[in-house]
């Protein structure tokens, strides 16, 4: 759970190893040595040969595609950047603990008086791994044990078993992932999954049981994911005192879906971006292929960033989505959208905004939500260069609204609805970025457009989180 967009529960992310580029570990020329630079980029060399010393279950032929640029390098500096970028593709595969270059003259009957033998010394990590570590989700924190298999029949694929318990939802999974060779980013993935979450806010509890399958690639700038799912899903009440139509939608239901993802990202950092944009869109058909859960889902995300003076960020941010059932059914608490919260629309408490019974919230099929904020260096920069830089000063303006549409209606009427009972609200606080894992804020908010039945955080309201309106 622990998104703005579906109340599904997700199984545990078991993709292949996180793409970050590493700090560059090569001296590729130093300053001021102009014209020695100038010597070796203006002296034509020849690769002859590429070794790969330290393979022991790792296929030599899935290497082949990541090494081949090096043979095309025409003088030593390029050789040198090859190397290193190849370096960077066998360190990405996630099968190798370590990788060193060695570049030395070619040796050999053969050896041309230009000719180069470049080295890749490798050591391929253990068959089998563990982990222990912390997650944040959306308010939310998890304990992961995990048991991994990387390389597994020796081209890059992956086992992994991953147990999580946290403080809304425990799951445990496994997960095979397998990458096309010498194509990364085309990878194939299939998960087996059970999660049980807790959801306070609806009186509600959800036990999912599913099969999955996802196959990623890159077209142009856009990365693109496909995927299935087939998910047996109980619903039961938390409490006694449930209202009587979160009880109407206990029992069980079995969801077949295919869903469709598109994103575009040229934001520097996912946590805490200075610049860049982001396009998600995602789209959700139920029910074509099995299951008795029938529904059309889209959604979509927008984000800007932009670096102004002093070192100050503002950025804008649009979410929105619609949840179309398809037949007579009405949709499923379970795949409603839910708005409001301190990663969303901040001075309101979680998913405490739109349509509720008896107090608990029961979500809805469209929303939109906008934001609009301003990062800023603390006051006086305490602990520039060093500490300090993790914290920002926050300004934020957020809006949106939650509700349910009648598809007998027209467009203009849908907008109009969903223009209706706008919340919106201000404030200002402290936000620290824990690396690449997720963020936190503190923030003093002031909600308002508030609506009757809306749960408010008038105040101080803390946040963390990896996915921020």
């Amino acid at each position: 759970m622990g998104t703005v967009h579906a109340r599904s529960l997700d199984p545990l992310s078991m993709q292949g190893p996180e793409l970050g580029v590493q700090a560059d570990d090569m001296d590729l020329g130093e300053p001021g040595h102009e014209e020695k630079q100038e010597v070796l980029e203006n002296k034509d060399v020849v690769v002859q040969h590429v070794h790969i010393d330290g393979l022991g279950r790792t296929k030599e032929d899935i290497l082949t595609y990541e090494i081949a640029d090096v043979f095309r390098a025409k003088n030593l500096i390029d050789v040198m950047k090859k190397s290193h970028e190849a370096r960077q593709r066998l360190l990405r595969m996630g099968i190798f603990r370590n990788v060193e270059v060695v570049i030395d003259t070619a040796e050999g009957a053969d050896a041309l008086p230009n000719g180069l033998d470049v080295t890749f010394e490798v050591k391929e990590l253990r068959r089998l791994t563990g982990s222990y570590n912390t997650m944040v989700g959306n308010n939310e924190g998890s304990m992961v044990l995990g048991l991994k298999l990387p390389n597994v029949f020796g081209r890059a694929e992956k086992l992994t078993f991953q147990f999580s318990y946290g403080t809304k939802e425990t799951s445990y999974g496994l997960s095979f992932f397998k990458p096309q060779p010498g194509h990364f980013e085309r990878n194939f993935s299939i998960n087996l999954y059970k999660v049980t979450g807790q959801f306070p806010w609806s009186s509600l509890r959800e036990t999912d049981r599913g099969v999955s399958t996802e196959l990623s690639f890159p077209i142009w700038r856009t990365n693109h994911t496909l995927k299935w799912e087939g998910v047996w899903r109980e619903l039961g009440c938390l409490a006694r005192t449930a209202s009587f139509a979160v009880r109407e939608e206990s029992g069980h239901s079995l969801k077949s879906s295919l869903s469709h993802v598109m994103v575009i990202d040229s934001r520097n950092s996912t946590i805490l971006p200075r610049k860049g944009a982001l396009l998600k869109i995602n789209q959700e058909l139920a029910g074509y292929t099995g299951g008795d859960v029938c529904f059309l889902k889209e959604d979509f995300e927008i984000q800007l960033n932009k670096t102004l003076f002093w070192d100050s960020v503002l950025s804008a941010s649009l979410w929105g989505g619609m949840l179309l059932p398809i037949g007579d059914k009405p949709s499923c608490i379970a795949d409603r959208f839910y708005l409001g919260g301190p990663t969303s629309v901040r001075g309101f408490s979680m998913y405490s905004i739109g349509p509720q019974s008896e107090g608990d919230y029961l979500g809805g099929e469209a929303y939109w939500a906008g934001g609009l904020h301003l990062y800023t260096p603390l006051p006086f920069r305490p602990g520039r260069g060093g500490f300090g830089d993790l914290f920002r000063t926050h300004f934020f303006l957020n809006a949106g609204n939650l509700c349910n549409l009648n598809y007998g209606e027209g467009p203009r009427a849908h907008l109009s609805k969903l223009a209706e009972c706008i919340r919106w609200s201000y404030g200002a606080g402290i936000v620290l970025r824990l690396g690449n894992i997720a963020r936190l804020e503190l923030n003093y908010c002031i909600p308002m457009g508030v609506q009757r039945g809306d749960r408010i955080c008038d105040g101080v309201q803390f946040g963390a989180g990896i996915r921020f309106l």
